[in-house]
Order: C-alpha cells, then sequence, then structure tokens
C-alpha cells in the first residue's frame, strides 16, 4: 500500500484551502483510497447528502435488514459517479475480492456484499460510512493542486472518517495539523 513516505498519500486525509474556488470542494475533507503515479480517487467524509440515511438508501435499493440500521446519514463522496455507492470501513470487514485496503484498519468496498455487511450482524464492520460518488484526478493533477496550496493533508482517524459532526471536522483535521481555521487566507501566495 502506497504511504505519504514514498511520495504518494494513499490514506491520508486532503483538507480543502479557503478559496479553494469549486463550492463542490469548499470545506472538504476528502480521503484519499488510491493515489499512484497515474491517478488519485478519493471520498468527501464530511458532506452529507440532504435528508438521506443509511436505512432510507438501503430499503431503496431492497437490501434485506436484520438489524436495526443505524440511521447514519449518506455522504456525497464526489461529483464522479455520483450514483454509485463506496463503503468506507474499519478492517474488521473485508471482501476478499473487493476490499480496497486504504490504511490501517481502514478499507473501501464497492460492492453489493459490504451493503449487505451494513444490513447484517454477522458481518457489520464496527464502523463505516456509505459515500455516492468520488472525487478523481488524472496523472499529476492532484500533484499540481498540492502545489498550488489547494489542500493541505492530515493523517487519517476513526473521527475524521466516520465521525457524524460533519460541520466541525474540517476545523479538526486543521487543528490535528497545528492550523487555526481563522487565520487561513482566501488566496494562496508564494514566499
Amino acid at each position: 500500500m502506497p504511504s505519504a513516505t514514498d511520495g504518494f498519500l494513499t490514506g491520508q486525509i486532503l483538507i480543502a484551502m479557503p478559496g479553494i474556488g469549486d463550492p463542490r470542494f469548499e470545506r472538504a475533507l476528502v480521503l484519499l483510497c488510491a493515489h499512484d503515479q497515474e491517478h488519485a480517487m478519493g471520498l468527501a467524509v464530511n458532506r452529507p447528502v440532504d435528508g438521506l440515511t443509511l436505512p432510507d438508501l438501503l430499503g431503496r435499493l431492497g437490501v434485506e435488514t436484520a438489524i436495526e440500521v443505524p440511521a447514519d446519514l449518506v455522504l456525497m463522496g464526489g461529483p464522479v459517479q455520483r450514483e454509485r455507492g463506496f463503503v468506507l470501513h474499519t478492517g474488521d470487514f473485508r471482501s476478499l475480492e473487493s476490499t480496497l485496503p486504504v490504511a490501517d484498519d481502514l478499507g473501501m468496498t464497492a460492492t453489493r456484499d459490504a451493503l449487505d455487511a451494513l444490513a447484517g450482524q454477522r458481518r457489520r464492520p464496527r464502523r463505516a460510512a456509505l459515500c455516492l460518488g468520488y472525487a478523481g484526478w488524472g496523472e499529476g493533477q492532484l500533484e499540481k493542486e498540492l502545489r498550488e496550496n489547494v489542500w493541505l493533508t492530515c493523517p487519517a482517524d476513526e473521527e475524521l472518517v466516520f465521525g457524524d459532526d460533519h460541520e466541525e471536522k474540517w476545523a479538526k483535521a486543521l487543528h490535528k495539523i497545528g492550523v487555526d481555521p481563522e487565520f487561513l487566507s482566501m488566496t494562496a501566495g508564494r514566499a
């Protein structure tokens, strides 16, 4: 699995800088699920879809529930393929064929068996978030945005990924790396 030490940021969180210029990513936190020299793919973890909960979505998809599914909000993972679902989950769930390891004790699965696990008793992950759509970058695009100070990065942790205080996650991520959000400028500069 790539890591920040090899120049790639899989498992890290991107923190959108103020004035990013794209309202879809204003104050966004994006967990990078894959990053290599050819592309990057991530899921926003602090953008709830208005009024859509996990039980609602499972019902719409015809997924049988064996438990009372928590009323967690479904997240807008990004602007690409917004009709496609991706489940971020702790490492206690794994589909041998389709789980992508993202970081220690964190994976992403985009197949029906992850939905079945969320609705069941036996294989349910300890923590999970369902995201619709994803954010994607082509070769060199994310690296260019990082050089232009569009994003800051921080290590992922369970509260940033799975916590339900979506309004405060952005500020919490900044505080985690020692940045006070009140002192950030809306414009990037060069020294």
